[in-house]
């Protein structure tokens, strides 16, 4: 074996040990992503279900009955109080209580007997603007479905509406946002052990004064790199296939592409996690400093990466500052990956931006080791 792979296998030999001698460290690891992994896939979730709702039912007739049972009887929305009083509703929206507020005025049914336009009301609480849109579209569908109902009744045929929409979501027929999150969760993962393991290699051993040794031993600086770097690179590989695998047994998220078009999107993508880490571990000259710094490059590429928000909804300055963030490439990948299946010839774009950030982040993490080294 060259002297220049003994060297880099016993650096990372050293590294393995070191990453590996403290126990907590082996849980942070290898179960720390699997708890997160499974924490982001209940909790970041944009889905709707069993909103509390009050009824204010003015009428109380068979017509208004009919209507308060189609709310109550899906899972969108819940029951959890009834009054003949508007100011009831208002103190329950007002206390938290409830959501939404369903008011059925006076003379509901006869106009609905009588083929008129009847109105009801829907107050919902807009402090939750995502909640309260995704809340109205579906008061509004069910109350268009109770009224054909009426209308059916009434004259005894069916209503032939002058437009029918007939929709069919691709990909994710129930629309449920927790296969749209899941897969991005991984990749948020992935930067993030990248970034935590990397960003301490250098810096720890400034603080413990073996940094001083390493640069009079006939390490070169490329052998060192790879040292620190492979190691890391391995477990965020092992990292990937653990999540990866949580992802699809446990929260049922379906793996429609190839295994290689993920693979080597990761492959590209952990590259440009370690050299940002590589980076700030030049550049850093203590643990806590190096720490910190991740936090403040980790939380604007979260943010700017397609994860909590859509790109398409940011601002178009952001849109194109989001075109040098590796992980809103990723994410393209990884989502396209497991829920279309698509494969390495129709991503080629997020590949090849991958590519270069690696190329650009990896140049100036480099030239500053070769200075730290020097």
């Amino acid at each position: 074996m060259p002297d220049s792979l003994l060297r880099i296998r016993e650096v990372a030999r050293k590294e393995i040990r070191q990453l590996f001698r403290d126990p907590r460290t082996r849980v942070f690891i290898f179960v720390s992503p699997i708890l997160q992994l499974v924490l982001f896939g209940y909790a970041v979730t944009t889905d709707v279900r069993r909103l509390p709702t009050y009824i204010v039912d003015h009428d109380n007739t068979a017509e208004s009955r009919l209507l308060i049972d189609a709310f109550g009887a899906g899972s969108y929305f819940r029951v959890i109080g009834r009054s003949d009083r508007p100011a009831d509703a208002a103190a329950a929206l007002d206390a938290g209580r409830a959501e939404i507020a369903l008011q059925v005025p006076v003379g509901f049914a006869r106009d609905v007997r009588a083929g008129r336009g009847a109105t009801v009301q829907i107050l919902l609480d807009g402090s939750n603007s995502n909640t309260a849109t995704i809340a109205q579209g579906y008061a509004t569908r069910i109350v268009q479905r109770v009224a054909a109902d009426f209308a059916r009744d009434r004259t005894g045929r069916d209503a032939a509406p002058p437009l029918v929409l007939s929709a069919r979501a691709w990909y994710n027929p129930a629309l449920t946002s927790r296969l749209y999150n899941v897969p991005a969760v991984i990749g948020a993962l992935l930067m993030l052990m990248c970034l935590l393991l990397t960003a301490m290699a250098i810096v720890r051993e400034r603080e413990v004064g073996t940094l001083e040794q390493l640069v009079v031993s006939p390490i070169r600086a490329h052998e060192l790199i790879l040292g620190k770097t492979l190691p890391v690179l391995a477990i965020a590989l092992v990292d990937l296939l653990l999540i990866s695998t949580v992802a699809i047994l446990w929260f049922e998220v379906p793996f429609r592409g190839s295994a290689l078009a993920l693979l080597l999107g990761a492959f590209i993508f952990i590259l440009t996690g370690l050299a940002t880490g590589l980076l700030l571990s030049g550049i850093s000259k203590t643990q806590q400093e190096a720490f910190m710094g991740m936090f403040l490059i980790f939380l604007p590429v979260l943010i700017l990466s397609g994860l909590l928000l859509p790109v398409e909804n940011m601002p178009r300055s952001f849109q194109l500052l989001t075109e040098f963030n590796p992980l809103r490439h990723f994410l393209e990948i990884v989502r396209a990956v497991f829920l279309k299946g698509e494969g390495i010839r129709t991503l080629w774009r997020p590949y090849l931006m991958l590519v270069l950030l690696t190329a650009g982040i990896g140049g100036f993490a480099i030239r500053r080791m070769g200075t730290v080294l020097r």
